[in-house]
């Protein structure tokens, strides 16, 4: 989502006429959730996705209807629909997509700049009812950019949006209709699309090992913004790890204590120093910290000598029932590339509520909606 309201903002600078589709609701196995979206320029430019490629060329024929002067447009997508085989959605689940003309005043670039700089920003459309269809407005913590169309809609917008963003969250709501309240600046029914750009989660890899390296590339394709951290200069250093956002040389556990509260539930905590002095000062720290996920590499043999020395050094047994060691899912794997493999594979079945079971051997949707347990 970040990359689309980058690149819509460089669009209306350059004064690129232009539609944007977005992800209203998606259910069963729809490859995309509620929020992503996808770009089309009148010249017939894509950037982004809606489906995976299941829809795509039909949605891009209903952008250049709203582009030809067409109003804003929602379209139902899926295997219930007749038209279900001609676009492609064979995977089995549901989309409705919301088309409108993304012209000045969306406030792309407002929200592309927040998302840029780290500060949790929302996007808010009107879907349908209130004053304009298609109308936009930015949410953050630089206030509001745009206007709905009603103050007393921008209001009912902003509460809502503020609610969704606090949770890293996307999707449908709807505001205001209360007629029976007979307040005049009650809102009129209406339906909004939100799309949260929260800060992305945090990577944080300590021990700057030749198996950190495959890690921090996985990260950062995952999305997370990656640090790593270790105390010896030669091995942090940014040429070793470019896919790096941040390489510190420092005392792993001097570090994290200075993060505070930049480490939340979202945090992800990987140990791969495999040495009792920095290991040791470090898990007793993290493991007294909010971080939703955190994994020590090393045999049994030295999870076994790791425990002893935490006990030790007052780390009590419910702390220690946080510490996954050794980190990672059992795939079999050798070598630093499939080791890291292993380690984000449990990370992301942790965040998603996965089983880590294989697909043939479950039943149901393969894209079943979870509550996540850690990060967004």
């Amino acid at each position: 989502m970040r990359h689309v309201l980058e690149e819509a903002a460089i669009w209306q600078r350059d004064g690129v006429r232009f539609a944007m589709a977005s992800v209203v609701n998606a259910w069963g196995s729809a490859p995309h959730p509620a929020g992503s979206s996808m770009l089309i320029s009148d010249s017939g430019r894509v950037v982004g996705s809606v489906s995976g490629g299941c829809v795509e060329a039909a949605v891009c024929e209903l952008a250049h209807d709203v582009l030809a002067g067409g109003p804003p447009a929602r379209q139902r997508y899926g295997v219930s629909d007749d038209d279900a085989f001609s676009v492609g959605l064979t995977c089995g689940g549901t989309i409705d997509v919301f088309v409108r003309e993304a012209s000045g005043d969306v406030p792309a670039a407002r929200v592309a700049a927040d998302a840029a700089e780290g500060l949790p920003v929302a996007l808010v459309t009107v879907l349908d009812g209130g004053v304009r269809p298609g109308a936009a407005m930015a949410v953050g913590l630089r206030g509001i950019s745009g206007t709905l169309g009603a103050a007393e809609l921008d209001r009912a917008a902003v509460h809502a949006a503020e609610g969704l963003l606090a949770r890293g969250a996307s999707g449908s709501v709807r505001v205001g209709g209360d007629q029976e309240s007979g307040d005049p600046h009650c809102a009129p029914a209406t339906e909004l699309l939100v799309q949260s750009l929260a800060p992305p989660p945090r990577m944080l890899v300590f021990g700057a090992a030749e198996f950190a390296r495959p890690l921090v590339a996985f990260g950062a394709l995952l999305g997370y913004r990656v640090t790593v951290c270790d105390a010896r200069p030669v091995f942090a250093t940014k040429e070793r790890f470019p896919e790096a956002h941040d390489v510190v040389v420092d005392w792993p556990h001097r570090w994290f204590d200075s993060q505070g509260e930049r480490v939340d539930a979202s945090t992800v905590v990987c140990v791969l120093t495999h040495d009792a002095k920095f290991d040791v000062p470090l898990l007793r720290t993290a493991l007294r910290s909010p971080a939703g996920y955190i994994g020590a590499l090393g045999s049994r043999r030295t999870h076994e000598d790791r425990l002893v020395r935490l006990r030790e050094a007052g780390v009590t047994e419910d702390e220690l029932a946080r510490l996954r060691s050794p980190i990672g899912l059992d795939l079999g794997g050798r070598g630093p590339e499939e080791a890291a493999l292993s380690i984000v594979a449990e990370i992301v079945a942790l965040r998603r509520r996965g089983s880590g079971l294989p697909l043939t051997s479950l039943d149901g949707p393969v894209h079943a909606a979870r509550r996540p347990l850690v990060g967004r």
